[in-house]
């Protein structure tokens, strides 16, 4: 059976909306990267995007839970999250307490985004031996009920005063990936929002149809365990965007980045495009299920990219009117 979860009002407010949600990260070798980070932030809800999110990375990115903690603090009405945490670089009960005070200071806004890891050189880097993906998976699951706990006020080793979230419950936690048999089912019985994307670190969910199927999965996994398909949000992760007016324009700013050329693989997760490409592209994903784009910037000073999705973009993409159409 699955958890009673409790419903957030970020699942619902977003059910029935198209939301775009930006994360930036810095050039490799950038200049004050966590002042890139906070200025995009910042932005962000200057131009009305619904959130701001932070990559996992403390190996080669600004560290996530400090740079949040300080946008919470200069930011007001953007959802603050990460996308996401990988569970093995922090004790279970520690990124409870990290979650939790992050969402106080940010008076209730966090989404916790969790998945089991996958940069082999990053586990290396930090000292951490990086166990098979089974190990990791259950690993996830057994971190989520620990969490859940301390936020009940049930602290995994001593019993001692804790800090608990604002929001009742805690913050809604999205599970990352698209595995079918496993990973789904997590979702399923103890997440909030599932998020996937073409990378094969992101599920390789590329295609509109991969997006059908993948939901479809999605409510199988729901319907065994007696939960509501439409408690879980369904979101997707853009690898990086790249817009300007012209295509022209769009592929000589790819070609700034990549001056060699894309990658097999590049060329699945790069979106380099104008307003109008974007839409459609966006429009056919949201037709297919997704209700919330998390969209990635590999460059946290593309202010141009952040303008055009928030005015050029982001308007445009609506919820599939068509009878019968469903999640």
């Amino acid at each position: 059976m699955a958890a009673q979860l409790p419903m957030f009002s970020w699942v619902e407010d977003r059910r029935d909306r198209i939301t775009f949600g930006l994360q930036a990260v810095p050039l490799p070798g950038s200049a004050h990267p966590g002042h890139q980070v906070i200025e995009a932030a910042l932005l962000t809800e200057e131009i009305g995007l619904d959130a701001f999110y932070l990559p996992d990375h403390p190996a080669w990115a600004p560290e996530a839970w400090v740079h949040l903690a300080a946008i919470a603090m200069v930011t007001e009405r953007i959802r603050l999250g990460t996308v996401v945490t990988s569970i093995a670089y922090r004790a279970p009960a520690h990124l409870a307490r990290l979650a939790a005070d992050t969402d106080q200071l940010s008076d209730g806004r966090l989404v916790l985004g969790l998945g089991i890891g996958w940069d082999a050189d990053e586990f290396k880097r930090l000292g951490l031996d990086m166990a098979p993906v089974p190990e990791r998976q259950r690993f996830l699951e057994e971190a989520i009920q620990t969490i859940r706990a301390a936020w009940r006020g049930e602290p995994a080793s001593e019993n001692r005063p804790f800090l608990f979230p604002k929001q009742p419950g805690g913050p809604p936690i999205l599970i990352a990936g698209s595995g079918k048999r496993v990973t789904l089912r997590q979702v399923a019985a103890h997440a909030d929002a599932c998020n996937f994307g073409p990378s094969e670190t992101t599920g390789g969910v590329r295609t509109p149809d991969d997006v059908r199927q993948t939901l479809a999965i999605l409510r199988q996994h729901c319907d065994e365990i007696g939960r509501p398909v439409d408690d879980i949000l369904p979101t997707h992760f853009t690898s990086w965007l790249l817009l300007a007016d012209s295509e022209v324009a769009a592929q000589a700013k790819l070609s700034r980045y990549y001056p060699g050329g894309l990658t097999e693989i590049q060329r699945l997760t790069r979106v380099a495009t104008t307003p109008g490409g974007a839409v459609a592209y966006y429009q056919a994903l949201a037709d297919a299920g997704v209700r919330h784009f998390v969209i990635q910037s590999q460059d946290a000073t593309d202010h141009e990219t952040y303008r055009l999705l928030a005015t050029a973009v982001a308007p445009h993409v609506k919820v599939p009117a068509t009878p019968g159409v469903s999640l």
